[in-house]
C-alpha cells in the first residue's frame, strides 16, 4: 500500500513541477502570435495543460503526500520546511492560474523578464523541495520548549490568554 502511495506521490509531483516550470515558456509565445486561430490554439493548449494535467497532478500530489504523512509519520524539522516549500508551490500554482485567465485578453503579453524570473523561482523551489526531501538536513528551529509535544500549543496559549482554558 505504502509503495503505491509513494509512487503516486512522486509521479504526481514530477508532472506538477514540470508543468509549473514549463508553462511560462508557453506564455512567452503569446507575444509572437498574430492570427486568431493560432492564439486560440495556444490558449487551448495552455488551459488544457493547467486544468486537465497540472491541477489534477497537484491534487494527487497533495492527497498522496497527506496519506504518506499518516503512513510514515515523518514528524521532524526538515519535514516542516518541506511543507512550507510545498505551500509556496501551491501559491505559485494559483498565481499561474490567474496569469492564464488574464494572458489571453486582447493586448496582453507575457514579458521575457517575467518568464525568466518565474521559471527561475519555480526551478529553485522544486530543487529546494528535492534537496530537503533527499538530504533531510538537521534543522534547529528556535521554538518555545514543549510546543511540538501533544497539548503544547494549549500550554503556550494558556500562559498568555486572559481566559481560562480547560
Amino acid at each position: 500500500m505504502m509503495v503505491f502511495v509513494k509512487f503516486a506521490h512522486i509521479a504526481a509531483i514530477c508532472i506538477w513541477a514540470a508543468g509549473l516550470v514549463s508553462l511560462p515558456g508557453l506564455y512567452v509565445q503569446r507575444a509572437h502570435i498574430k492570427e486568431d486561430d493560432d492564439l486560440f490554439r495556444l490558449q487551448k493548449i495552455v488551459r488544457f495543460s493547467y486544468v486537465r494535467i497540472l491541477s489534477p497532478a497537484a491534487f494527487i500530489a497533495i492527497a498522496s503526500g497527506t496519506g504518506l504523512i499518516f503512513l510514515q509519520e515523518p514528524y521532524s524539522p526538515w519535514f516542516s520546511l518541506k511543507l512550507v516549500l510545498v505551500g509556496i508551490l501551491v501559491v505559485l500554482h494559483v498565481m499561474t492560474g490567474l496569469v492564464i485567465i488574464r494572458l489571453f485578453e486582447d493586448g496582453e503579453v507575457y514579458p521575457v523578464w517575467r518568464f525568466v524570473v518565474v521559471t527561475a523561482i519555480s526551478s529553485l523551489l522544486v530543487g529546494g523541495i528535492l534537496f530537503v526531501v533527499l538530504a533531510r538536513p538537521d534543522i534547529n528551529f528556535s521554538v518555545p520548549p514543549g510546543l511540538f509535544e501533544p497539548g503544547g500549543l494549549k500550554t503556550l496559549i494558556a500562559a498568555i490568554s486572559p481566559w481560562e482554558i480547560p
